[in-house]
């Protein structure tokens, strides 16, 4: 259902932004890409209408057109205003004693991020006393494909989604050498973050620092953001951080669906 009120007047007065706005609200709603024929029929709104807003919507990027599936999803400047949303929404805020909870109880630096395109964006970050300093911080971007953080969202989105944002070799910048270089490696590496629950990143950000992160879901399941913790070496069980990462991220979603 969409979210963008019906109204007559303001319909009569501007058609093409009401539409355009419901056929975004429809998009965020929907777990996957579909079809411009279903867009069509659940809004009521004629085929050609739906064909040539979606054709702007992708020019600008808010929407992207799965070719082979012949079906829409959100594009990446819808991504971009969801940040903009996160970082002067609730997010930040109920996220941050979370978030600082979670560093007290393990010592250890976290973080809040959301995606913003191709990248991680931090919105809140918790310094652990006597600990290396980070590469993260507040209005820091890094790649998501290289971050735990990323890779937890990423692993969340649909894989229509995902193909979008790394079409090809070039769509991964590298920081350490290490980490996914082509699409096949990062499908392999999202699908081990799904069958486990969580995602990981060794040295692939910086040297020496591992992290650990949970994703974030909205009401519709999209993920909104992602929980992390860095830590440096091997002296920290995996497992255990994880657990303590998940259990915050799950905290969040709850308070954020109220």
């Amino acid at each position: 259902m969409s979210v963008i009120p019906d109204n007559a007047e303001t319909a009569a007065q501007v058609p093409a932004a009401q539409n355009t706005l419901r056929i975004l609200s429809y998009l965020a709603g929907r777990p996957a890409p579909v079809a411009a024929s279903a867009i069509a029929r659940e809004l009521e709104l004629p085929r050609s209408t739906v064909y040539h807003l979606l054709t702007t919507l992708a020019a600008h990027g808010f929407v992207l057109h799965m070719k082979e599936d012949r079906r829409w999803g959100l594009g990446t400047s819808a991504f971009e205003l969801a940040g903009g949303y996160a970082r002067q929404q609730p997010l930040a805020r109920i996220g941050r004693p979370l978030v600082a909870a979670l560093s007290d109880l393990l010592g250890e630096s976290t973080h809040l991020a959301v995606m913003s395109g191709g990248d991680v964006l931090y919105i809140v970050e918790e310094r652990a006393p006597r600990r290396q300093a980070l590469v993260t911080d507040v209005g820091v971007r890094l790649p998501a494909h290289l971050t735990a953080s990323g890779r937890a969202m990423l692993a969340a989105l649909p894989r229509e989604q995902v193909r979008a944002l790394y079409p090809s070799a070039s769509a991964f910048p590298d920081r350490t050498g290490l980490g996914p270089r082509k699409p096949s490696e990062l499908r392999e590496l999202l699908r081990i973050v799904r069958g486990r629950g969580y995602a990981t990143e060794d040295s692939e950000v910086a040297d020496g620092l591992r992290s650990v992160g949970a994703v974030v879901r909205d009401h519709a399941g999209w993920p909104v953001a992602a929980v992390a913790v860095t830590w440096a070496g091997g002296e920290l069980d995996e497992r255990t951080l994880a657990d303590a990462v998940i259990e915050t991220a799950a905290v969040l979603e709850s308070r954020l669906k109220r």
